[in-house]
């Protein structure tokens, strides 16, 4: 018997591979072919596109199975999320994978977790949400990165605006002197602004793929500065001084947050900690709040509460500088 399961989950395994890799190999190969046709002249360009795009679009990708799934808006903050985390897959190939492992993380718990199939479901979910929450890992790694380095940069503009440089020559100054992810936010500002598209619009564009307090005081200072005139590398200058002193700030409430954030995870651990050893020592005790009706309302309320709970800890805790 055991061996049949091995078996059994193999070929599905294998059959979800292929099928994915099929999948993948098909669509690139659809588009070389688009792009062969049109280079070649085969294809009747629409109207829209027959002028030269030198900026990548915004608009976000008609994939039909992600279209389907998440819909224009979410796949397009999607595709934000990703861009932000400096990764350069499309959410189509993300979903793809998610529906993937959500397929594997079913199988593995069905097959061969012992007495998992109760709880294949649960598998399925935390197989489906691992890409999301690797997008998710990535982008606040590299925001934390950004804001690091950010108070940095505007002092090098400030002393390159000092030193004679314009302000655009000064963001190409900065993406060649310090390392990424900063570099290639200002790069792309930079390439922007040089390819024709008015600063304002650069500038508000790196707004929106940097979703950080202190890039938007720095996009609304040099917009302000712009109309209304004055010295432009001063007002950096305070800005970053004034960020430095945000950083103190916020480094003092952690400090003295640490101690509520452990104590909520604990008390957040602790219930599902239990219930699992419970499972594995003592099925018959759990399987209540799975088989009968008054169980069920009973893990109902006791989820709903310790999540309140949480959420109510991480509010109190969570202090905005």
């Amino acid at each position: 018997m055991p061996a049949m399961v091995v078996i059994i989950f193999a070929v599905v395994l294998a059959t979800s591979v292929g099928f994915a890799l099929l999948a993948t190999r098909t669509m690139h190969r659809r588009d070389v072919d688009q792009i062969k046709d049109r280079l070649a002249g085969k294809v009747r360009l629409p109207k829209a596109l027959k002028q030269t795009q030198l900026i990548k679009s915004d608009e976000p990708e008609r994939g039909k199975l992600a279209q389907w799934l998440m819909g224009g808006h979410l796949q397009q903050r999607l595709r934000e999320y990703i861009e932000q985390g400096g990764m350069q897959f499309e959410p189509a190939q993300l979903v793809h994978l998610s529906l993937f492992l959500a397929l594997v993380g079913f199988n593995c718990f069905w097959y061969l977790v012992p007495r998992g199939r109760p709880i294949a479901v649960a598998g399925m979910l935390m197989g489906a949400a691992i890409p999301f929450a690797f997008i998710w890992q990535k982008r606040s790694h590299r925001l934390a990165q950004i804001e690091k380095q950010f108070p940095e940069s505007l002092e090098f503009v400030a002393r390159a605006m000092r030193a004679g440089h314009a302000f655009s020559v000064s963001l190409e100054m900065l993406h060649k002197e310090f390392p990424e992810p900063i570099a290639g936010e200002f790069r792309r500002t930079f390439e922007e602004q040089n390819l024709g598209l008015p600063l304002d619009i650069a500038l508000q564009k790196l707004g929106r793929r940097v979703p950080l307090i202190d890039v938007q005081f720095f996009v609304s200072a040099v917009l302000l500065q712009k109309r209304t005139g004055g010295n432009l590398a001063e007002l950096l200058d305070n800005l970053a001084y004034l960020i430095r002193e945000r950083f103190k700030l916020r480094g003092q409430i952690r400090a003295l947050s640490a101690h509520g954030k452990v104590s909520g995870l604990v008390l957040s651990m602790i219930p599902m900690t239990v219930a699992v050893l419970m499972f594995y020592t003592n099925p018959d005790y759990i399987m209540f709040f799975v088989n009968d009706p008054t169980g069920k309302i009973l893990m109902v309320v006791c989820i709903s509460l310790q999540f309140l709970g949480f959420v109510s800890i991480r509010k109190i805790i969570d202090i905005e500088v």
